[in-house]
Order: structure tokens, then C-alpha cells, then sequence
């Protein structure tokens, strides 16, 4: 098994932890105490490094799209609705609904909302693009507000819009 090696970085957000591999990311995180950070990134792999550059160039409003491997385990639908997820383009939202349409079964909503939420690489895999039907702001496991906050910076971002919620 390959070593996990972990960083943290400071977002807009607040404190994202970062692990992988050196092959590949396996998590991105919310984390809301503070995190001692001297020292962690001199044995990073290059992965992690690229991992950190990637999101302070979403955050800067110079990325769309990320360019990193990969990793995280879960059944095969969880794996199936993360993918779905990986679809979803930058500054659009789909609904749960239209989710689970995606994925063959109109009736699986909770399901694809739970494999939502399991999801371990926030803002890569863009869970936070998922909004309710009726257009709200639902279910974030790094809270609301920071799916709100996202959602607006890509909205700016790609239309210079500067609220939709």
C-alpha cells in the first residue's frame, strides 16, 4: 500500500486538507480548527504540491478545470454519481433529481444525495454544484455557506455575475 502523505492549505474557505498519495489525491477537505502547517510540505510529492497550485488558481479565478489523478474508494454507485459529478461543468448547477436521472433511476435521489455527500475531494469532484430542485441551496458537508461561496465564485468567474442566492 502506498504511504498517504497530507498538507494543508489555506483557502478563501477556510483550512482544506489535502492527501494523496504520489500517484494520486484522495481527499480534499474542509477542516474549520486550525491546522499546524510549518514543515508539512517539504516531503510532499509533487502531486500534492500540483494539487495546491490547481486550487489557489481556482480560487484566483485562473482554473476551470482541474488536471489531477484521482483516488478515492466507495461502492460501485458511489463511484458512478462521482463521476456524474465530474460532468457537471464549471458555474452550472443540475438538481439531485437530474442526478439521479443521470445515473438511470429518477427514484434514487436520496441514494445519489448520500453518494454526494460521502464524496472525500470537495471542490475537484464538485459536489457542491448539486443544488435542489426548486433552485435552494441543500445539503453541503462543508456547510452552506461555503457551497454558496463557491457557487458565486464560479458564477463571477464565468459570467461576472455577483450573486445568485
Amino acid at each position: 500500500m502506498s504511504a498517504i502523505y497530507s498538507t494543508y492549505y489555506h483557502s478563501p474557505v477556510g483550512i482544506l486538507k489535502i492527501s494523496g498519495t504520489e500517484d494520486y489525491i484522495t481527499e480534499v477537505s474542509f477542516h474549520d480548527k486550525s491546522q499546524k502547517t510549518e514543515g508539512r510540505k517539504k516531503n510532499l510529492p509533487p502531486i500534492l504540491i500540483q494539487c495546491i497550485e490547481q486550487l489557489i488558481q481556482y480560487f484566483n479565478g485562473q482554473r476551470r478545470n482541474f488536471e489531477l489523478p484521482i483516488n478515492q474508494p466507495g461502492t460501485a454507485f458511489q463511484q458512478e454519481v462521482w463521476a456524474e459529478l465530474m460532468q457537471i461543468p464549471f458555474a452550472k448547477t443540475i438538481s439531485y433529481l437530474e442526478l439521479a436521472r443521470r445515473t438511470g433511476d429518477t427514484k434514487a435521489t436520496r441514494a445519489v444525495a448520500n453518494a454526494n455527500g460521502k464524496n472525500n475531494v470537495a471542490i475537484i469532484v464538485p459536489c457542491h454544484r448539486v443544488i435542489g430542485s426548486n433552485k435552494e441551496l441543500v445539503g453541503y458537508g462543508g456547510g452552506l455557506w461555503r457551497k454558496k461561496w463557491l457557487l458565486e465564485h464560479e458564477a463571477k468567474v464565468a459570467y461576472g455575475v455577483q450573486t445568485l442566492f
